[in-house]
């Protein structure tokens, strides 16, 4: 004989058992109530209206892609500064560096 892997099984019966428990509470049972009542209403809205929904998922998909395409040009656009704006910082570090070096030799010289 072969034997049965129940865990999977068990799951879903335990699942069952303790949403089944949690029904016992007044208010959840509402909550509950009001959320299957709003699902049923959205499936009975796409089945009975399916191009509107077709439409809207293409509006979406739409939007999406227009956003993508919007952040990829941005992405673009930062690689391509990044190395310009490292070299506008390394000369800017370079040139307070060596003034500052200037400075401090200047004050050197005139303590002796």
């Amino acid at each position: 004989m072969t034997k049965k892997n129940l865990f999977w099984k068990g799951m879903f019966l335990g699942a069952l058992a303790g949403g089944a428990v949690s029904l016992f509470d007044r208010n959840t049972r509402e909550v509950m109530k009001g959320n299957v009542q709003k699902a049923s209403s959205k499936v009975y809205d796409t089945v009975k209206h399916p191009k509107e929904t077709v439409t809207k998922i293409k509006s979406m998909i739409d939007e999406v892609s227009e956003d993508f395409a919007y952040l990829t040009d941005k992405v673009e656009e930062i690689r391509e500064l990044t190395p310009q704006v490292t070299d506008i910082i390394k000369e800017t570090k370079d040139t307070f560096t060596k003034d500052d070096d200037n400075e401090l030799m200047e004050d050197l010289i005139e303590r002796k």
